[in-house]
């Protein structure tokens, strides 16, 4: 393999530089607010299809291959890194940061991003985590990142499935990314890499969800799909963030891999997320939104380039944020799903083996109108709520979740309780029944949090086998159970089972790896 030069390395420059150079190579501009706006380009979003990872001796008996994990030969790797190589050696300017992933220093990893363009360099800077001064003069990588979208893959020669692509090599500890500028390719190949190492080499959970600290010390996690209200729940004022995308949980603590947060800003408001909106000045990164008629003020409401329109930031934009972004071991664990059929109780208490099968399945729906071709509501399964970043089987992580929750919390009283909340519809399905209020949500949210729940009487559901409380301090008891909320109890059954039934189907494809308890664990299909 090919070597890089450092001899047009800029490395770890400073944002205002990053940003003064994206501006005046006509790259970006200025918001009204002083954050930099960027247009990605071709692909405003991850593509899947066109993540692989290097099939060796180190993976081929370890990695879950499939639709999620593609394989490519080493050869194919190393032919398209040497041409990266020999492209960035041609340019005038390479952009270079060391940056580090993992807040506990136990299992952290030093990475080094080599990017094409400055404002990809200050993604890797809002991001990662920003070593000190004196861990800088004495950085070396263990990981290396290459973002370069001007180099193409030839699929005939290079086997790619087209001209872009995002490579993960675990042997060479390298990430080579190509023919995509968008920049979420670069934060969740990191997050594959940890996927992979923290579970076999650890023990420690890697996960995809958002995690906050109480007045008390407490942790909660809360794990969801886009639309389920994960980054909006978590961000609670009263409550300390550790970060809103992805941690680990180890035997010490619930750490953040990231120094930054990296959210959806579609219809975003200083209402609905005022933590989000204020921390988008100077420093933030936007990624393919519009403008008002000024052409500085931004538009959220505008999807002319995408929905998936975007910020990045460093966490230290939010005030309420915790300390070395770290936390205890989780006291509440929250999974919330928007279920557009009307189905699932505004809240329920999971068993251990509950939450192990809901953590497999991954359950929220789509609504009509969210993508091409969705007219009625359409269910979803991600495994663990983030499958296209799981390297290993997604029982695997399912039991590490189930052995954790079963060991407990260090406080109070040493139970880890497991919540499902739907955030979705009620009284009836998508374009029938209305969407549950959000301050009925919160609620549920903080009366779980404090113990509130731990007092009232639960009642079962008989298809789903959740225990759903009888009542709820500031929430209608009329809305906590389904069922009472629809016009016509029949139709619910009939809605509920088919529910059911999809839950069933899509969990078919975990069976052979997974326990007899959590298979049971699932709804009950007629």
């Amino acid at each position: 393999m090919k070597v890089l030069s450092d001899k047009n390395h800029l490395t770890n420059l400073q944002p205002a530089t990053l940003v003064e150079r994206t501006i005046s190579e006509k790259q970006g501009k200025l918001s009204s607010t002083g954050a930099l706006v960027v247009n990605t380009g071709k692909f405003t979003g991850r593509s899947p299809k066109d993540r692989f990872i290097v099939n060796d001796a180190s993976t081929v008996d370890t990695v879950d291959w499939g639709e999620i994990n593609i394989p490519i030969d080493g050869a194919h790797f190393d032919e398209l890194h040497d041409k990266i190589v020999d492209y960035a050696n041609s340019l005038d300017q390479v952009y270079v940061r060391d940056v580090q992933a993992g807040a506990n220093p136990n299992y952290r990893l030093n990475v080094r991003v080599h990017t094409e363009f400055p404002w990809q360099n200050l993604f890797a800077y809002n991001m990662f985590l920003r070593p000190n001064r004196k861990e800088l003069e004495t950085f070396e990588p263990d990981w290396q990142i290459l973002a370069f979208p001007s180099v193409l893959a030839d699929p005939k020669i290079n086997g790619t499935r087209q001209e872009n692509f995002a490579i993960i090599n675990f042997t060479k500890k390298t990430i080579i990314i190509g023919g995509t500028a968008y920049t979420g390719e670069i934060k969740k190949g990191i997050f594959s890499v940890l996927n992979y190492l923290l579970p076999t080499e650890n023990n420690v959970l890697p996960m995809h969800c958002s995690a906050n600290v109480g007045t008390d010390g407490s942790t909660a996690l809360f794990f969801g799909l886009s639309g389920t209200g994960k980054t909006t729940l978590s961000n609670d004022p009263a409550r300390r963030l550790i970060g809103d995308d992805e941690h680990g949980w180890s035997k010490e603590s619930v750490f953040n891999f990231e120094g930054g947060c990296y959210a959806k800003t579609i219809d975003l408001s200083a209402t609905k997320e005022p933590q989000i909106f204020n921390a988008i000045k100077f420093g933030a990164m936007l990624e393919n939104i519009g403008f008002m008629e000024d052409g500085c003020t931004v538009d959220y409401a505008d999807t002319s380039i995408t929905q998936n329109t975007r910020v990045s930031y460093p966490i230290y934009h939010i005030d309420n944020i915790m300390f070395k972004s770290r936390g205890d071991i989780p006291e509440n664990i929250f999974f919330l799903t928007c279920d557009a059929f009307g189905v699932l109780p505004p809240i329920s208490k999971l068993t251990p083996e509950q939450a192990m099968y809901h953590f497999i399945s991954g359950y929220t729906a789509k609504i009509a109108g969210t993508e091409v071709g969705i007219t009625e509501p359409k269910a979803t399964f991600s495994a663990c709520f983030g499958a296209p970043f799981l390297p290993l089987a997604p029982t695997t992580y399912a039991e590490l979740l189930g052995e954790k929750i079963k060991k407990g919390s260090r406080s109070g009283n040493g139970k880890i309780n497991v919540w499902l909340i739907n955030t979705g519809w009620t009284g009836g399905a998508f374009g029938e029944g209305n969407r549950i209020e959000l301050s009925y949500t919160r609620a549920m949210i903080k009366a779980a949090l404090t113990g509130a729940l731990s007092k009232v009487e639960y009642a079962n559901h008989p298809i789903f086998h959740l225990s759903m409380p009888t009542s709820c301090p500031d929430v209608p008891n009329a809305i906590l159970n389904p069922r009472d909320t629809w016009r016509n109890e029949e139709e619910y059954d009939k809605v509920a089972a088919n529910l059911a039934g999809l839950f069933s189907k899509n969990f078919e494809q975990f069976k052979d790896k997974a326990t007899a308890e959590i298979i049971e664990a699932g709804p009950v299909v007629a």
